[in-house]
């Protein structure tokens, strides 16, 4: 059993002093990483394409992007309809992750929105599935014409919250998440959902589960203190 003593060497407090939390989705608030995994492979195998490789740069980016990246001779927007409703349809394995209810509860009011990869049909149907609330705001690949590691989602998720991007923390679970958060000014935290903690390295902490982020707002909503527990085992 390991020493108090041992236990507090392994943990350390990190706090955000900020004025909103913007949210990557899928693997953040949601677990689909099964979902995403099994339509990106079986996409990949249609097209005569590595669908280890497929799956493995496919998180955390746009729909649209990969295809055009691996498959140029194919029409990419209806190829990004046919993998979006599958992944829509396909809810084995597709939860809340947990914390996440209980985290969005404590953020005061309009001060925190979803940032996605995903297209707006498949975010809110993600959403609807695992019984989160839409929020005010909510950024897909729809909206932007550069999808992550380039910081305009995150911007346009700041700006339609009314927030300097420097006043911002991203949550994140995909290395061009974090990328974009950082490119946008923003703090980010990491969570090893999806990826190991060696290729979130570069985020400003990083997690195992949500239930590690203890949220604040003691001025009445204006800011939002943000206590995150970490472990250096």
């Amino acid at each position: 059993m390991l020493s108090l003593a041992r236990v507090m060497t392994e943990l350390t407090m990190r706090t955000f002093n900020c004025s909103a939390i913007l949210f990557d989705l899928d693997g953040v608030l949601v677990d689909s990483t099964g979902s995403v995994t099994r339509q990106w492979k079986l996409w990949a195998r249609e097209n005569n394409i590595n669908p280890e490789h497929t799956a493995k740069i496919a998180h955390g980016v746009r729909t649209i992007e990969v295809v055009r990246r691996l498959a140029p001779h194919l029409e990419a927007e209806s190829e990004v309809k046919k993998i979006e409703k599958r992944e829509a349809d396909d809810h084995d394995g597709v939860v809340v992750m947990p914390g996440a209810a209980e985290l969005i509860k404590a953020i005061p009011d309009g001060r925190w929105c979803v940032v996605t990869s995903g297209t707006h049909y498949l975010a809110t149907s993600r959403l609807q599935l695992a019984k989160l609330p839409t929020p005010r705001v909510l950024v897909s690949a729809d909206d932007v014409s550069k999808g992550k590691p380039d910081p305009e989602p995150y911007l346009m998720g700041a700006r339609l919250l009314g927030t300097d991007p420097a006043e911002c923390l991203v949550i994140e679970d995909a290395p061009a998440g974090v990328l974009a958060g950082h490119a946008g000014g923003m703090k980010v935290i990491a969570i090893t959902s999806t990826y190991p903690p060696s290729a979130l390295e570069q985020a400003d902490a990083i997690i195992q589960k949500l239930t590690q982020i203890k949220v604040s707002s003691p001025d009445g909503g204006r800011r939002v203190i943000v206590n995150v527990e970490q472990s250096l085992a």
